[in-house]
């Protein structure tokens, strides 16, 4: 079988849909699958790229499967030679339409229904997100496959060198929580900030400004001119931003709605204590492995912080240890021998 992955993310900044795509297409050649990544010139659009270069690299190249893994991103015509493949993360622009731009979210609705149209099968990464899908679309329940992510990953990612160890000595950082993710109107980010400084505790933000995150970051001012101490790192490179994680106290991920919601679950694998919220798919990833809380109880979210100890940590990393990349890529063949 030969497969080609939609790489469209590939060579941009890491975000969780990319960070999947890389880690399935390892995965699946470690089984000694035939795959290759198909990705535009740099620079170029990836819609644009989709649209017209995929469907003439499929004429003449002929792959078994076409793997499209960001949402939507199918060809709009299905060739005979080849079988169409879908990854859905979660339908957020449907679910929380004040979070995305009004372009984004008309173009996720109508490439969507379309692409679910050519699919011969969908992957969808939770339950919470293949229910959704279901309530929300005319699509075969039969055609509908639920694939965790792995989250063994963060075990292959090497230490950072010296210099950056040494950098991350000089903030002086000691006890603190750890948000890490967009600074996105979704990611709740503001309760986490009223937690803290509630709490008076040292808060490090981790990740890149998004849509929507212009709120937050004036929110952030406010609390720094009052005295609280939050560090914003911005986006880290992976072997920074996974020693910082293994140095948290505590990490908080207050989100409203996830798909999957991969950093938490990082975070329990590297033995992090970690509390989340119960927005989307959360606790269904979590499981007994992280303190849950409603996503707009500032002081419940307080309490788990105080809360959260070894113990919690011990039993996060052994959750996490259900979530392998290999287990991914196996499911993921089969939701490819399931479409023939």
């Amino acid at each position: 079988m030969r497969i080609a992955l939609d790489g469209t993310l590939f060579g941009r900044p890491t975000t969780g849909i990319s960070l999947y795509a890389k880690c399935l297409m390892r995965a699946l050649e470690e089984r000694g699958a035939d795959v290759e990544a198909w990705s535009p010139a740099a620079g170029a659009s990836a819609s644009f790229y989709t649209l017209t270069e995929v469907p003439k690299r499929l004429a003449a190249e002929q792959p078994d499967v076409f793997h499209a893994v960001c949402n939507f991103n199918l060809p709009l015509v299905h060739p005979a030679h080849t079988r169409f493949v879908l990854t859905v993360h979660d339908l957020i622009p449907l679910l929380l339409p004040d979070t995305v731009s009004t372009a984004y979210r008309l173009q996720f609705r109508l490439w969507l229904t379309r692409s679910l149209k050519v699919a011969d099968a969908v992957i969808c990464v939770s339950h919470t997100t293949r229910t959704a899908l279901l309530d929300a679309f005319e699509v075969d329940a039969e055609r509908v496959h639920v694939v965790h992510h792995g989250v063994d990953h963060v075990e292959r990612v090497p230490q950072p060198d010296a210099i950056s160890v040494k950098w991350l000595d000089a903030l002086g950082l000691g006890d603190f929580v750890l948000y890490a993710g967009a600074l996105d109107a979704r990611k709740n980010v503001e309760r986490v900030v009223e937690a803290c400084v509630a709490m008076n505790v040292r808060l490090v933000l981790a990740g890149q400004r998004w849509f929507g995150g212009g709120a937050i970051e004036k929110r952030i001012a406010l609390a720094r001119e009052g005295g609280a101490d939050i560090r914003h790192l911005g986006y880290l490179p992976d072997p920074l931003f996974y020693a910082l994680m293994r140095r948290a106290r505590v990490f908080v991920f207050p989100s409203l709605y996830e798909g999957f919601g991969l950093p938490p679950l990082e975070a329990m694998r590297l033995g992090v204590p970690t509390v989340v919220s119960t927005g989307g798919a959360l606790p269904e990833v979590v499981g007994d492995g992280a303190l849950v809380v409603p996503p707009d109880d500032v002081t419940a979210l307080a309490q788990a912080i105080v809360r959260a100890d070894a113990a919690l940590g011990q039993r996060g990393r052994k959750r996490a240890l259900e979530f392998e990349w290999a287990t991914t890529a196996e499911k993921t063949l089969a939701a490819y021998g399931a479409t023939s």
